[in-house]
């Protein structure tokens, strides 16, 4: 077991979903500088089997209570999309650090209003994703920041599998439900191109991000056949890169995801797991200097845990922020808003211009 510290950051979650049980209540249990505080869920059923098993020292089913109790210091939102931005601004309100589910909101403009707010209020609030915590792709930036040089050209893809819950299921405990627990008024999953970008696109939008910066404009393309949904993506990034994104649901073939980023000092290659195997990305870094592939085993694939980690060192001892603060969560729907927008006009599109909803 991992040695928790002395002093520990009092977390609060909000939802007892599938999200929470499967990443956020234990990762709360294990982290070294965090504790489960407290669970909060409109389900009371939900909430008394989530609290009997990993026995935080409050539950609540008040969201507003949980926030009024002096003694939390940290919110994880754990709720649908819907609610992400709403949940947030009252926490930071309240006086509390918030780290939000991906994705931080699902139009450009209600994350501009959740943005001033965390100016305003100089609360810690970070996005959950927890993919720039793999092992593996910290490892690549690292050498992207120390010796890669100019970056040439970024191949991405994110590709979902039709045998992806067969394959989990194997792994994970049943989530445990309610028929109490509180849903958004519509369907999330009626506009299933808005469903799978927000889901899933989002992790690819910031992978590409993390490792090349700032995606400046976009050029998309979607092709959807017998159930399946391909877009391809031509980026252009700040920093002159060139970028291609695949984000395809579903694949008839085992989970695809990973990248290949080619600069003036050495190339990296990249396979990363479906992330409910805890497993770190297999990444190769060659280095042109000695001509030499080197590959980290990020023995450590909670990744979940370790954003957690990340997240309480900066709201505990001012350290700065290792995981996507507010401004990455902005880009990454803005990119993502972009990217709907081309796909509907048949042009590219200026992301620093894009307006409106995913």
């Amino acid at each position: 077991m991992i040695k928790k510290e002395a002093r520990r950051l009092r977390v609060g979650v909000l939802g007892a979903g599938p999200i929470a049980q499967f990443a956020h209540l234990e990762s709360c249990v294990k982290a070294r500088n965090a504790d489960l505080y407290a669970i909060c869920d409109a389900a009371p059923d939900l909430l008394e089997r989530m609290a009997a098993y990993y026995a935080p020292q409050k539950t609540y089913s008040d969201y507003e209570a949980m926030l009024a109790d002096p003694d939390l210091e940290a919110v994880i939102v754990a709720t649908s999309d819907t609610w992400h931005v709403a949940a947030a601004i009252k926490a930071l309100e309240a006086g509390k650090a918030v780290l939000c589910e991906k994705p931080l909101g699902v139009s450009v403009e209600e994350v501009e209003q959740l943005r001033e707010v965390v100016h305003r209020t100089g609360r810690v609030l970070q996005v959950g994703h927890m993919k720039r915590f793999d092992p593996g792709l910290e490892a690549a930036k690292h050498f992207i920041d120390t010796r890669m040089g100019q970056q040439l050209a970024l191949k991405a893809w994110y590709c979902d599998s039709t045998h992806r819950y067969t394959m989990t299921d194997a792994v994970q405990p049943l989530p445990v439900t309610s028929a109490h627990q509180k849903k958004p008024s519509g369907n999330p999953k009626a506009d299933l191109r808005r469903y799978f970008m927000l889901a899933h696109g989002s992790h690819l939008v910031d992978t590409a991000r993390f490792l090349c910066g700032e995606i400046t404009e976009v050029r998309a393309r979607l092709s959807e056949r017998f159930g399946a949904y391909c877009w391809f993506v031509e980026t252009g990034f700040a920093n002159g890169t060139l970028g291609h994104l695949d984000l395809t649901v579903a694949v008839r073939m085992d989970w695809f995801e990973g990248f290949q980023l080619y600069g003036e000092h050495g190339s990296i290659l990249a396979k990363t797991y479906n992330p409910w195997y805890y497993k770190s990305s297999d990444v190769e870094i060659f280095d042109e200097a000695d001509a030499t592939t080197r590959r980290v085993l990020g023995a450590d694939g909670h990744f979940f845990r370790r954003q957690l980690e990340g997240f309480a060192e900066s709201v505990l001892t001012g350290a700065p922020q290792r995981g996507a603060d507010v401004e990455d969560g902005l880009a990454s729907v803005r990119v993502m808003a972009a990217i709907a927008e081309s796909v509907r006009s048949d042009r590219n599109v200026t992301v620093a211009e894009q307006k409106g909803a995913v």
